[in-house]
């Protein structure tokens, strides 16, 4: 399996970024870490692994990315406008700056998100937000409002709430989408998130599910048994859903 790893300076973010690749060519994944995580993450939990046969016959070339959470939504030293500041960075990070970079090694047009617990957000999010950019989206163990306490997860605006807030909100934003042309878009979409039965992100998961059902998005939920937080689910998710 095609393994490189790329380290070079980025605009948006102002530091110098780290990812790697898997794969020659097939669809381009773009796969978002979890809370905090690092761009080996997914190589070593095995997930990357799981999904060999499919990168090695050309199928899937997958991009994993570093994160900067915990400069962003995960950074309590900073206020919740400057914490969105740097996500919205992070964003055009990966949009102008890492896709273009990946379709120069792959210009295969069909482009996956793909994430756990809070890479799910981000690969749900910016799918949501970027539908013509994207094909498909797999979110694993996820949640999709980032406003509210939820088990031992705190709400990440710590009770702020403003447009940026609004628009990075997949549970606020549609329910209330009324542009008939991005509707149109996001309805093209492949969508699938799962979780586990015992996931405290299991409610969110299906009042989410309930939302696109009212805007006729169609998509797959799949509810795990047992928690399924952990990397041996994500394991078989990813090979089942990828």
């Amino acid at each position: 399996m095609k393994r490189e790893y790329y380290k070079w300076r980025s605009d948006a973010l102002r530091k110098d970024i780290e990812f790697l690749v898997f794969g020659h060519t097939g669809a381009r994944v773009i796969t978002f870490p979890t809370r905090e995580g690092r761009f080996f993450d997914y190589e070593n939990w095995r997930i990357i692994e799981s999904l060999r046969d499919k990168i090695e016959a050309g199928y899937l070339q997958v991009f994993c990315l570093d994160s900067v959470d915990g400069e962003a939504l995960y950074a309590t030293h900073k206020t919740p406008e400057e914490r969105l500041i740097r996500h919205q960075e992070y964003e055009t990070y990966v949009l102008y700056e890492l896709l273009p970079f990946s379709e120069m090694l792959n210009d295969n047009p069909f482009v996956i998100t793909f994430g756990c617990s809070m890479g799910a957000f981000h690969a749900m999010n910016i799918t949501l937000r970027n539908p013509v950019t994207f094909g498909k989206v797999v979110a694993l163990s996820g949640r999709y409002d980032l406003t509210i306490p939820i088990g031992s997860f705190r709400d990440l605006f710590d009770g702020f709430y403003d447009e940026k807030v609004y628009y990075n909100t997949p549970s606020h934003y549609i329910p209330r989408l009324e542009d008939s042309e991005l509707l149109r878009d996001i309805r093209k979409l492949d969508i699938t998130f799962a979780v586990g039965e015992h996931d405290v992100f299991l409610p969110n998961n299906r009042e989410f599910s309930d939302i696109l059902w009212s805007k006729d998005i169609w998509h797959h939920l799949s509810v795990w048994h047992g928690e399924a937080h952990r990397s041996r689910y994500w394991r078989q998710m990813a090979r089942l859903y990828l």
